[in-house]
């Protein structure tokens, strides 16, 4: 009977701490899940973020600017047209970004996507800096050498709309860098918390 009563009790201890082990389990796979969702929330918010405030530039900021002074019609088709292009990696990785399901999909699959929009990014940045460079060239050739209206000279009106247009670069240039590197480490995150969920998936 006490040998009974011994396998009972054996039995009802391996069968709490299995239960116990599930628990524990579930809570780190939870938590990482969390880990990853956070830093994956992170990168929807930064490009969100871009979409806006590059949205309101094409549509509000620059066309004010252009009615306000006189710039030429088409050096401001030039530099919109070029923010317009600069749209279409925003808007692809926000499309990347949509089909993030962490409760939905397997890693596999998340993985996959992590990767495109990796390599979105990494092709936008050429396409951005070249873009942006043949933009600025077109747009000073044609307004410092074809615009008289505006009436530049080797003076504080020419070295004022240019020294402002090399601080903006300047400060847009260290402000993305700020935000390529939180985003590299948000993205390093997400990796790492999907490896670890793997081991969940077996």
């Amino acid at each position: 009977m006490e040998l009974d009563d011994l396998k009972t009790s054996w039995n009802a201890l391996d069968k709490r701490l299995a239960e116990t082990e599930i628990v524990n389990m579930r809570m780190v796979k939870e938590m990482v899940s969390q880990k990853t969702k956070t830093a994956f929330d992170g990168i929807m918010g930064h490009n969100i973020y871009n979409l806006v405030v590059c949205t309101l530039i094409i549509c509000v900021v620059f066309p004010y600017v252009y009615m306000n002074t006189p710039i030429r019609p088409l050096s401001f088709a030039i530099v919109e047209g070029m923010m317009v292009i600069g749209l279409i990696p925003q808007i692809w990785k926000l499309s990347l970004l949509s089909r993030f399901d962490l409760g939905g999909k397997k890693c596999n699959e998340l993985s996959s996507l992590v990767l495109q929009y990796k390599k979105v990014c990494h092709h936008e940045k050429i396409w951005i800096i070249a873009g942006v460079c043949l933009a600025m060239v077109a747009f000073y050739i044609l307004e410092l050498g074809f615009n008289k209206e505006a009436g530049y000279e080797l003076g504080t009106r020419l070295i004022l709309p240019l020294g402002l247009s090399v601080l903006t670069l300047g400060l847009g240039l260290v402000i993305a860098k700020w935000q390529l590197r939180r985003q590299a480490q948000q993205m390093r995150e997400v990796e790492r918390g999907l490896e670890e969920l793997k081991d969940f998936e077996e």
